[in-house]
């Protein structure tokens, strides 16, 4: 086998089995530094091993049993003492563990430990992105902005916080979940974004290990708070946006816009279940929150057979009910893009550019002013605001689009 095919092999298994290897090893050993440098070794010794021996014919087992052995030889290295030789050698005790919180899985418990509200909310995404996730550092700081110093650093401080507070490491009680669970949902969001669309150099458009772990572990929040609307609505929101997964990147490997995707190649099993989601909602007669609101808009855009069929005032109406949740400049950015459809790209514009000071360093800010000034025929500033918008994009499918898009002003 060919170095380069062991490094695919390896690659899948990372993106297969990662989040697994850990959730379990820190259930096990009940420390995230051990979960996390036992898995990496164990990935560490499958590309070292894997090119003479072959690629194992169960290589989640490989590694996790692996990550298992390199766990236990870490404890002995970092302690000479007897009681902590006592507990190496415990560790090859295979009893069963018991039971731990309302779900027994331990992806679910790994999340709520890495969103505990002891944690910073900044932290607690950059962890979860990182031991659930599977992300590496500096794929992280670029998706925070930041230096990848300053990044390991903040992870470090977390996984030292978890162990020095003993944060437990399981699902919180019946009664303590309503007030854990908002953290958990903006998290999830978070890598389900990561996922649809990737900030990491070198992880391709899409990265369908992170929105599929997404959406099953929000299925789980939803098994423990069926009745929760946030819930039921970011579950539908992830599943109206991974519908339209087949038809959002070309055979080239470009993005390709919500206006020009080919409608039919959406699952249509998704859009059912979302839009069944998104009206049970409605039926309460609850007021909504921000993400019951994002999966309405989603269930407006996926309703339509054709983009010219979009109800536009529907998708503005409910953008101004966000607003009133969420005063952020990017829920205005979203709704001056409704707008346009609108009242025209002119006004659009005019709301967009009262954006720039909070919205300068983001890509998708720049992109969409330059749409609306080559509508508006202003190729210049259009190729400048293209120019800055592609200098930002940190996805390679959304460069391509961007590129083209810029070059064909002439």
């Amino acid at each position: 086998m060919s170095g380069a095919d062991v490094r695919e092999a390896v690659a899948r298994a990372h993106r297969a089995d990662w989040a697994r290897i850990v959730a379990a090893l820190t259930r096990r050993f009940g420390d995230l530094d051990t979960a996390e440098e036992a898995a990496a070794e164990a990935f560490a010794a499958a590309v070292e091993r894997w090119p003479a021996d072959g690629v194992p014919p169960n290589p989640g087992g490989w590694l996790s049993t692996t990550a298992t052995r390199k766990a236990i030889d870490r404890i002995r290295r970092e302690s000479k003492r007897d009681d902590r030789q006592r507990e190496a050698r415990m560790l090859h005790d295979d009893t069963p563990l018991e039971p731990v919180g309302a779900v027994d899985d331990d992806r679910l418990r790994l999340i709520f430990t890495c969103c505990h509200p002891a944690l910073a909310p900044e932290t607690r995404v950059a962890l979860t992105l990182r031991m659930v996730g599977g992300l590496t550092v500096p794929e992280i700081a670029r998706a925070f902005l930041v230096q990848e110093s300053a990044m390991g650093q903040r992870i470090t401080r977390a996984k030292a916080k978890i162990k020095a507070a003993r944060i437990p490491y399981r699902v919180p009680a019946a009664e303590d979940l309503p007030a854990r669970v908002s953290g958990v949902l903006a998290v999830l969001y978070l890598v389900f974004n990561e996922g649809y669309l990737p900030t990491g150099s070198g992880a391709g458009p899409v990265r369908r290990d992170l929105t599929a772990e997404a959406i099953r572990l929000t299925r789980l929040v939803r098994a423990l708070l069926p009745a929760d609307g946030e819930v039921a609505g970011l579950l539908a929101l992830m599943l109206l946006t991974e519908a339209r997964r087949p038809a959002r990147v070309s055979a080239s490997g470009e993005l390709v816009p919500l206006g020009e995707q080919d409608r039919g190649s959406w699952d249509a099993a998704l859009v059912a279940e979302g839009h069944r989601l998104v009206r049970e909602r409605l039926a309460t007669g609850q007021a909504p929150g921000r993400y019951q609101i994002l999966a309405a808009i989603n269930a407006v855009h996926t309703s339509a057979p054709d983009v010219r069929d979009t109800d536009w005032s529907q998708v503005v109406a409910l953008y101004d009910q966000l607003v009133r949740l969420d005063p952020s400049p990017i829920v205005a950015l979203n709704r001056a893009v409704a707008v346009a459809e609108i009242d025209g790209p002119q006004v659009a514009l005019a709301s967009v550019d009262r954006l720039a000071g909070s919205l300068a360093g983001y890509h998708a800010y720049h992109a969409t002013r330059a749409d609306l000034l080559r509508r508006l025929g202003r190729g210049g500033a259009a190729r400048a605001a293209y120019d800055r918008a592609v200098e930002l994009a940190g996805n390679t499918a959304e460069t391509a689009y961007l590129t083209r898009r810029r070059d064909q002003l002439g």
